[in-house]
């Protein structure tokens, strides 16, 4: 019986709801009397029957909207919902935005005592709102509401308007370093400091793992990666640092929401990727995974944006297939959440396409590598201004496949629009990062790649001089990224302009670092190799090509041994451990040599984006 009752009211709920919504004109000013939930599901019924023009309206009301961004046990529903009426046209954020921004201006202009509580409820809503516009994909809407908040944050005195103005800036700062505004992001930064520095010397107390790991991010996107690991450290203590020593849940944390949590693991894991520190790279994002998956759950944004990094994991890891696997799960789940037409799904493609891009580069068989780069270029042509810099990363990824496609094809149109698209990325990555950056010089390095495909040989060396400079005043002559320029130089030298004295010394100089850095078995030695025996071939010294011929075959051997340690797929069953726990073995797990991605260009699998990105 009790069973049966149980179903009851819930079905006259649903018929009321129903009911409600057929009837919508006549009662819709009685709506807002009405519990959030209950607005809520009236709402969402409006959805579903695609009533959008009326639902817009509702939307479109500040009063409206701060009421359903309370209901968080539907949040998946509203992100649903409110990316219907972006994509049929509604100008739902920007109007959401412009009523806060209003609101803002005038309690700014009318501050006293007896006003204290509506500035603070005010800001509530900024962060709220804030926060689910930049959930949502749309970061110019998300950053000018956050902006608004931290004015009124900064007008309030002690501690407690401190505190708030740090919470502003963590999601300010993610928001404009997702959207790539780093000028602006510069300037969140150190006024986070700022604020920091106050809290401090009144004695005052704050997690800041979040606001860390932000600052890693910025770091990470432009390629600064001793401070994006620095900053992502400092994050992890602080997640140990919070985290319950006895928990029911033992994904729960004091005073630290699980996405933070979440957040912090994938870019420390991220930062570790990058200085090839891989077991703890493994450790930090599989635990990420695994606590979305058990709190978010496997429909969730959270666990995609937790996906994409364990998949940008595993593609420099040499775990290829497993990588488009991972990306195609973390792509399907964001299409599911936000449609077509949103800026995290766009990235997804793009992450997929470069995956695809490097899984096939022995086959040659590009057609859906660039089926999902055309994607992201179309969905950031749509949503973004025109040149944006997450639009000339997507372009840079198209450009690699359509060179790949033209060497078989002998299709000089498509070297032709590649060079286009790498000359464009180029000029981007240079007014956002200058001219000294690691990512200016990785489109220089592409550049001189697809100069000696179109036999510009002259104008390919230029380009990878160039690259090789910038990384060596950046990053110290043995660094990954100096030997991937090295190596495409003496190819250009060997393979092309016939100077294999020249392209002898800069293998060994590739080899050597290669080996100091990831091992024997390394992947990117095999190019090495084989271009030290076409050297010797073709200088006609027969006992250096008995000796490479031998080094290329134990290589392959050790290749061999190492394909058996390919990373497992992920354990529907695990779950997570206690943070501290997790922390502490990060600590404990020396710095192992690994691997890295296939094929030797100069984009990683480290491009730029926002969740990335990234995006």
């Amino acid at each position: 019986m009790a069973s049966v009752s149980s179903k009851v009211p819930n079905s006259l709920y649903k018929a009321a709801v129903s009911a409600v919504v057929e009837n919508y004109i006549c009662v819709r000013k009685e709506l807002r009397t009405l519990p959030e939930n209950v607005q809520f599901d009236i709402y969402y019924k409006l959805y579903e029957e695609d009533r959008l023009c009326q639902l817009g309206v509702e939307f479109s009301d500040l009063d409206v909207f701060a009421q359903m961004l309370k209901v968080r046990s539907k949040r998946l529903l509203l992100l649903h919902s409110f990316q219907s009426l972006m994509d049929h046209g509604t100008k739902v954020a920007k109007e959401l935005t412009a009523s806060y921004s209003r609101r803002c201006t005038q309690a700014l202009a009318s501050l006293s005592a007896s006003s204290r509580a509506f500035h603070e409820r005010l800001i509530d809503l900024g962060l709220r709102l804030g926060g689910f516009l930049s959930d949502a994909g749309w970061f110019s809407e998300s950053e000018k509401v956050l902006l608004s908040c931290q004015d009124l944050c900064q007008a309030g005195e002690g501690p407690k308007y401190w505190r708030r103005s740090l919470e502003c800036s963590h999601k300010l700062l993610h928001v404009q370093t997702a959207f790539c505004h780093f000028d602006e992001a510069d300037e969140t930064h150190n006024y986070a400091l700022n604020i920091l520095k106050c809290l401090q010397d009144a004695g005052e107390e704050a997690n800041l793992a979040g606001l860390y790991a932000e600052f890693s991010v910025l770091y990470f996107i432009r390629s600064q990666y001793d401070e994006a690991y620095r900053w992502s450290v400092m994050a992890l203590k602080e997640v140990a640092n919070s985290s319950c020593q006895v928990s029911p849940c033992r994904c729960q944390h004091h005073h630290l929401p699980t996405r933070v949590t979440v957040d912090v693991l994938r870019q420390a894991a991220k930062a570790c990727v990058v200085k090839r520190e891989f077991a703890r790279a493994e450790l930090l994002i599989k635990e990420a995974v695994y606590v979305a998956r058990e709190v978010f759950g496997s429909d969730h944004p959270k666990y995609s944006d937790s996906l994409l990094d364990y998949g940008f994991y595993l593609l420099n890891f040499d775990s290829i297939a497993h990588s488009v696997h991972v990306y195609k799960t973390a792509l399907d789940i964001r299409l599911s959440v936000f449609g077509k037409w949103n800026i995290h799904v766009a990235s997804a493609h793009e992450d997929l396409a470069y995956a695809l891009y490097v899984h096939e580069y022995s086959s040659g068989r590009f057609v859906e590598a660039r089926d999902h780069a055309e994607r992201a270029i179309n969905i950031m042509k749509e949503l973004l201004p025109r040149e944006h810099l997450l639009l000339a990363s997507s372009q840079r990824v198209k450009a690699l496949i359509l060179e790949e496609i033209a060497i078989d094809s002998m299709e000089k149109e498509l070297l032709d629009a590649a060079e286009k698209l790498h000359l464009s990325a180029l000029k981007l990555a240079k007014l956002a990062f200058g001219e000294m950056n690691v990512q200016t010089a990785k489109h220089y390095g592409n550049l001189g790649r697809l100069y000696q495909s179109m036999k510009k040989f002259q104008e390919a060396e230029t380009m990878h001089l160039k690259a090789i400079d910038i990384k060596e005043q950046l990053l110290g002559p043995e660094d990954y990224e100096v030997a991937l320029s090295v190596g495409h130089l003496a190819s250009l030298y060997n393979y092309h302009m016939l100077q294999y004295r020249k392209a002898e010394e800069l293998y060994y100089r590739s080899i050597a670092i290669g080996q100091k850095l990831f091992g024997q078995s390394y992947s990117g030695l095999e190019y090495d190799y084989r271009g030290l025996l076409h050297v010797y071939t073709e200088l006609g010294e027969v006992e250096k090509v008995a000796q490479y011929t031998f080094v290329l075959n134990h290589w392959k051997m050790l290749r061999d041994l190492n394909a058996r340690r390919e990373v497992p797929p992920l354990d529907p069953t695990e779950q997570p451990r206690p943070l501290a726990e997790v922390v502490a073995r990060f600590f404990e797990v020396p710095v192992e040599q690994g691997a890295s991605s296939s094929p030797k260009t100069e984009t990683s699998a480290a491009v730029v984006k926002s969740g990335a990105e990234e995006k």
